[in-house]
Parts: C-alpha cells; structure tokens; sequence
C-alpha cells in the first residue's frame, strides 16, 4: 500500500475493503508491516505533501505580502498557549504553536516570538502583523515598529467591532431590552417542559444560536426572537400555557409579560436596526471568503450612516453611539493602511470621485509608500506621481466598461484583490 504511492488516509472504503480481503486470500503467515513502515514513512510522506500545499502560499507571501497574525489563549488544563498564522490572498496557515504558561507575558516576551515569526516568513514578505488591543501587544508594537519601521502593527479589526457592540449594547436605550430578550430565553431553556412547548410551537427551531463572538450570539438570538414573534406569543396564550404551573410562578409571569409587551418588541426592533450594519462588519473583518482590509474603512463609513437613518437622522438620538463607533474605530480601523486601502478599492472610489481629495487619504497613502519603499525614492516617485495618478484618472485599463461593472456589484461579492 505504502509502496505503490498511496497514501493511507486517500484510501476510501471500497479500496479498504479490497485491501482486507487481499489480506485474507493470503491467509496464514501473513507478515503485516511493522510499526516503523506503518508510521516513520507514512508520515515522512504526509510532512512532504504538507509543504507541497505550502508552496504555492508561499510564492503568494513573496509576490503580494502577508500578515502575521497571533492569538493567546488558555486551554481546559490552564496552559497558556500562543498561535501564529500567515494570511495572505491564497488563505490562513497556521505557522507554529507555543506554550508559554512559564513566561510572563511582556511586550518584550511577545515581541521576541513575533519577531521570530517574521523572520521565519520572510521580513520582505510581511505588510503587518495584527493582535488584539491588549496593553501589552501595544508594548510590543512600538518595539517591532522601531526595529522593523517598514511594517504596520494593526489591531483585530473583529476584536474592535465586538467592543464597539458591547458598549453600545451597554447603553440604557439597549440594555433593558437585550436584558429582557436573556431573561426571557433563560427561562425558556432552563426547563424541558417550556423548551419542549417552544419547540412545539417553533416547528423545533431554536431560539439560541451560537456565534463566534459573544455579542453576534445576542445579535442573532434577537433576530431569532423577532421571528418567532408571533409563535411566542401563540405560546404564551395556549391553552397549554393558561393551564400549566408555569403560568402561575413568578418567572412565568415575567416571560409572559415580556412576549405580550409591545414596547419590547419595539426595542428589540430597534436594536436590531442598530446593530445589524455593525454585526455585517463584523462578519466581514471575521470571514475568510476574501480580503477584508479594502472593505473596513468604507463599510465602517456606511454602518454610521445606516445607523443614522435607523434613528430617522434625529442627531440627539445618535449621536452616544456614534460616539462610541469613533472613539473605538479611532487609531484602530482608520489607520494609514486601512485608509489607503479604502483609496485603492474601486468599489469605493469609482462611486465617490471626492475620496481622492479627502486630505486623511492622502497623507496615509504618502506614508504607506514611504513605509513599503522606505529605501527607494525611485519607487515612491513612481507610485505617488505616476501609477496613482492613472488609477485616480481611470485612465487606460482603470477606464474600461468592465472596470466599473464589477465595482457595481455588492460588496459582499466584490473582491478587488482577484482582479
């Protein structure tokens, strides 16, 4: 089997069938393979078709960059573990792994293994690395960006619009309603009789759906209620209910008067028009289907002004939670290379010629090329006085009718990187 090329784990269950009756036409003195030629070589081979996998996301580091991406995080047994992952076009590969429940975690212990990451990759293939917030990966930035000035030290884009939701989900308009919304699917599950009479009624839909994110949970379990509005509230004036000793308990009570409440439909309503824009950021910066970097800064720009709408443009009414967008996005989704993305996606400039004027585009796209060719006027030159200039223009190719026909398209399936 080994020796004809196969690898074991391609063979499907006819040819495994195959394998066991050839073994058994054999019959006595069959000698089986040992250990070592079952394990040693086998995985020797699987280790070379990994790194052929590998390869051609390699050649993708080198020929358009890559982000270096590292997440810590704590295992059931309490180990601190670190990953590393490389991104680029061609897809996520995880790099390395390492346990570090001993070390304390500085800005110098988590620049020293992000450094050593990058020098594995390839310094000249990576554009930036991207972590969370935490104050320590802030501490190891500024040591990265001082040996390495030619690389940007981004924050998760996912991990700062799940912030954003949380506080605003915090404020007083929202909370009594997501409150409610939690009491409500609390006392549903915590029972098999109420769960079983909501599954009755829901044709065994589920109210809870799990999501990656805490707060894209709520959003959905909210969404989930609003549509089943009305079988909740077929539920809770059943013959069924009327009659079962839930309808008389005290926490019975309170999930009947939450489902019959007009006003917390209402607030549920509006929380859903506020949050969806943002949770629609949130699954873009979370997704895997294609680039998302070109997309944050212009879907962030258009989440703002959905919002705005949801509250009929009242400023007054508004104006706490785009405060709070701001405030987050701030030195986070609005950074020199998320801004010279939003310049250099079609999708955006092709609808609003005045994006090429806005003075914040400008300068980051002047300190973007400064970074990528820090050594090499000549190149500089030629981006900011030649290349820029045609795209801004549309001129040759950037003219063409199927140039502007796939910027038409909706964001969620126009991908500028494939051009």
């Amino acid at each position: 089997m080994y020796e004809s090329g196969v690898p074991f784990h391609s063979i499907d269950n006819d040819a495994f069938k195959k394998l066991v009756e050839a073994i058994g036409q054999y019959g006595q003195g069959y000698c089986p393979p040992s250990q070592y030629l079952l394990r040693e070589p086998l995985l020797k081979e699987e280790v070379g078709r990994t790194k052929g996998l590998l390869k051609k996301q390699e050649e993708e580091w080198a020929r358009n960059g890559c982000s270096v991406m590292t997440d810590g995080w704590t295992d059931r047994k309490r180990r601190s573990i670190m990953n590393f992952c490389v991104n680029s076009r061609e897809g996520t590969t995880f790099h390395s792994s390492a346990e570090c429940s001993k070390d304390s975690h500085t800005g110098q212990f988590i620049f020293d293994y992000v450094d050593k990451c990058i020098e594995d990759v390839g310094a000249q293939n990576v554009i930036q690395v991207v972590t969370d917030n935490a104050a320590n990966n802030m501490a190891a930035a500024k040591l990265l960006i001082e040996k390495r000035p030619n690389m940007f030290w981004t924050l998760c884009a996912a991990h700062i619009v799940d912030l954003m939701l949380e506080a605003i989900g915090k404020e007083g308009k929202f909370k009594e309603w997501i409150t409610k919304a939690k009491t409500l699917t609390i006392f549903i599950y915590a029972h098999h009789w109420t769960l079983a009479l909501m599954q009755k009624f829901t044709k065994c839909k589920d109210i809870v759906r799990p999501e990656v994110t805490r707060f894209a949970t709520t959003f959905l379990t909210l969404q989930s209620l609003m549509e089943k509005q009305e079988k909740l509230k077929h539920m809770f004036t059943s013959h069924e209910w009327t009659q079962s000793k839930w309808s008389r308990k005290k926490n019975g009570t309170g999930a009947y008067a939450i489902v019959i409440s007009r006003s917390f439909w209402n607030g549920v309503n509006l929380c859903l028009k506020v949050f969806s824009p943002l949770v629609k950021l949130l699954q873009l910066a979370d997704g895997d289907q294609k680039a998302s970097m070109g997309f944050l800064y212009g879907e962030l720009q258009q989440a703002k002004e959905d919002i705005k709408m949801a509250f009929n443009n009242v400023e007054i009414n508004y104006r706490s939670i785009i405060e709070i967008i701001e405030t987050r996005a701030k030195g986070r989704l609005d950074s020199p290379l998320h801004m010279t993305t939003y310049l250099l996606n079609p999708y955006y400039l092709y609808k609003d010629q005045s994006i090429k004027d806005n003075v914040m585009v400008s300068d980051a796209i002047f300190i973007c090329v400064e970074k990528f060719f820090r050594d090499d006027i000549d190149k500089q030159d030629q981006v900011i006085n030649m290349e820029l200039p045609k795209y801004k223009e549309k001129e040759g190719n950037f003219g063409r009718i199927l140039a502007a026909k796939g910027c038409s398209e909706n964001s969620s399936s126009y991908d500028p990187g494939m051009l």
